[in-house]
């Protein structure tokens, strides 16, 4: 098993295409990163200007937003409302307040029901982008440090990375391990492993293991990359960054999925004997895994897919938090790569020539 291992790792590593598919990655997530590195406490005088709205269901922070507490985020909305109905629904301002005071004893669901009589059918909607709003110098200060009091910054930083990170490696691995199995399933290859004294077990779990490596070792480079970005671009914000915040996020969000795509590649390519099939059915599962769906109040996000390949991180950079059971699912990911990699084993057994 160790000697198959050790030589896929070997051949991967020895391409040059290998380590140019690491640089692309990494120019990949710098960009959907790099905004983060960017936060930083406000000095005197310093701001953020921009052009966006004055409130914003996904602002974050390095744009200049902070979360909007419940009782102004009810006054916000509510002067949103009165302008509504008085520049689309054409009411006055005395009949637009009569309709705000209707709703003050009212929360917010209620409030929005109540408004469907008026035929205002996307208030719940205007309150979702109430969430954040444009703060002042303090008020962004107070909420980096408020953040920052009990976590470090890379424990928030890591969770983006592993978003971006386990996107752009989902597809890469699916290209990548594509040639794992390409050599040993051609015929003439193929029947004469099939004679060798190798057992089934130690060959398919060589080949696993061999391409779970590969990943293992892109990973390590991209986790040491993007600590030393982190660390140097926040070093004079006195912001903790910790390498272990990498690597958990890294194994509990990325390398289940990286170990799923490789035992579908063992699967495919010994019931076709050929990888290929693979490939598209690989990119459909990650489709798949990446598709949004709406909650219960109806607001489009992401909210994770059984045994989904990929875990996103949705959400403003320090209120981020991973999907609905996503760690459940990563538990069902490992059992369900063991169980793929057994029936592989059996496939090979069948075929084995004695």
């Amino acid at each position: 098993m160790w000697s198959i291992l050790k030589r896929e790792v070997k051949n991967y590593v020895k391409r040059p295409l290998f380590w140019i598919g690491i640089v692309v990655v990494v120019f990949m997530i710098f960009p959907n990163l790099s905004p983060y590195l960017n936060i930083h406490y406000l000095v005197e005088g310093e701001e953020i200007v921009n052009d966006y709205p004055e409130t914003f269901r996904d602002g974050d922070v390095f744009e200049g937003y902070v979360p909007t507490d419940e009782g102004m985020r009810r006054e916000i909305w509510e002067e949103q409302i009165k302008e509504t109905l008085i520049s689309e629904f054409q009411m006055d301002n005395t009949k637009a307040q009569s309709v705000i005071d209707e709703m003050k004893e009212m929360d917010i669901k209620a409030a929005c029901r109540h408004l469907e009589e008026y035929s205002f059918y996307r208030a719940y909607f205007v309150y979702v982008d109430t969430a954040y709003h444009k703060g002042t110098r303090e008020d962004i200060n107070s909420y980096i440090a408020e953040k920052l009091e009990n976590r470090t910054f890379s424990y928030y930083f890591s969770r983006k990375f592993a978003d971006f990170a386990g996107l752009f490696m989902g597809f890469f691995a699916t290209v990548l391990l594509s040639v794992l199995f390409m050599q040993d399933t051609r015929k003439n290859t193929y029947e004469l492993l099939h004679t060798k004294p190798v057992s089934a077990g130690n060959y398919l779990l060589g080949k696993v293991g061999g391409g779970f490596a590969v990943c293992l070792i892109i990973l390590t480079v991209l986790n040491l990359v993007f600590f030393g970005l982190c660390f140097l671009f926040t070093k004079n914000s006195g912001f903790g960054v910790k390498l272990t915040d990498f690597i958990v996020a890294t194994c509990f969000y990325i390398l289940p999925n990286m170990l799923m795509i490789v035992s579908i590649y063992s699967l495919i390519s010994l019931l076709f004997k050929s990888p290929l099939p693979a490939v598209p059915l690989l990119f459909l599962y990650m489709v798949y895994s990446n598709m949004g769906s709406r909650n219960a109040e109806g607001v489009y996000g992401y909210y994770g897919r059984p045994l989904a390949i990929m875990v996103r991180f949705p959400g403003t950079f320090f209120d981020t938090a991973p999907p609905p059971m996503s760690l459940l699912n990563q538990s069902f990911l490992i059992i369900a790569s063991a169980g793929i990699i057994f029936i592989s084993v059996q496939i090979w057994k069948r075929r084995r020539v004695y």
